[in-house]
């Protein structure tokens, strides 16, 4: 018995003739009635009642259909698989985030992407931008998503989102209700913001935007995430200034207000070695500009390349 068996049956048992099953596998009839043949002897029953009218399926041709279908699909399922494994599209792909990612668009990117290749496992870790690119330089991770500009030449990047920062105030704080928030109202409160070591860039920026204010901020949390500050002022504890992205967490007890004036957005950019030639690490980053572009809004619906040098993966 020989796959090409199982689709002349299956083509055959859907037509119930021999004519156009002939057509529709592109062959002529007496090749056609002859694997038929074949394939009766293989089994050791009839499988098909001929005359000169009509064509129709024995029992055991009703019982041989399900059977047929199932060896064609698995034939077809582990020919996917080695495929897969040929191509890079088997294996681990490596994934490194920081928190906000997770209200900006990652869950969504990953869910249809292991949709595409379910044979591929990804592996996700939490790190803070600075930490990203240590593991990216050492190879320990394919691909990152990162807060700062202070990136090696060897990566390549896409802009994934932009986005405002915004106050976050607890829901009984006495500026919670306004429509717009002034920063200098918040001259003297006390800030809880992501510490240096873990994003630099972000707390250079707090500092400049409330020194354009005309105030230092008094800045009494120093936190290792996004979650933990927001927690924080949730219970009453302090103020923030976080991306947007966050009023997404919901998190009770917080209010997020726009501020009044524009202020340096929040950007977010995907990164990974440009010399690196991995299928898979291809395949995400055609992930990540496909849901970029998606995006339609016009500070990011044009995918930004910022490596001076092409990428294997450009040319694709």
């Amino acid at each position: 018995m020989e796959f090409r068996h199982l689709r002349y049956f299956l083509t055959l048992a859907e037509e119930l003739h021999f004519g156009r099953a002939a057509r529709l596998l592109s062959i002529s009839q007496p090749p056609l009635s002859l694997n038929i043949q074949q394939l009766e002897a293989s089994v050791g029953a009839r499988l098909f009642i001929r005359s000169s009218k009509q064509v129709s399926l024995t029992a055991a041709g009703l019982a041989f259909v399900p059977a047929a279908r199932a060896l064609l699909d698995q034939a077809a399922l582990a020919a996917s698989h080695a495929r897969d494994v040929g191509q890079g599209m088997a294996g681990s792909l490596r994934i490194g985030f920081a928190g906000i990612m997770l209200y900006s668009g990652l869950p969504e990117i990953l869910e249809r992407f292991q949709a595409q290749h379910p044979l591929l496992r990804v592996v996700l870790k939490e790190l803070s931008s600075s930490e990203q690119l240590i593991e990216l330089a050492h190879d320990r991770l394919d691909i990152g998503f990162v807060h700062t500009t202070r990136v090696p030449p060897e990566l390549s990047q896409i802009l994934v989102s932009r986005q405002a920062l915004v106050g976050c105030l607890p829901a009984g704080h006495r500026l919670a209700q306004q429509a717009l928030l002034s920063l200098e109202a918040l001259q003297g409160e006390p800030f809880a913001v992501v510490s240096r070591t873990v994003s630099p860039d972000y707390h250079e920026r707090i500092l400049g935007i409330c020194a354009d204010a005309g105030f230092n901020p008094e800045i009494r949390y120093e936190l290792q995430h996004w979650l933990s500050v927001v927690s924080l002022v949730s219970q009453g504890m302090g103020v923030a200034l976080v991306p947007a992205a966050l009023s997404l967490s919901a998190m009770a007890g917080t209010v997020f207000v726009p501020m009044d004036r524009a202020t340096t957005p929040y950007d977010t950019h995907c990164l990974w070695k440009t010399a690196r030639d991995h299928p898979a690490l291809a395949a995400f980053v055609a992930a990540v500009r496909t849901a970029q572009a998606a995006q339609g809004n016009s500070e990011t619906a044009t995918v930004q390349e910022m490596s001076g040098t092409a990428s294997g993966f450009d040319r694709a």
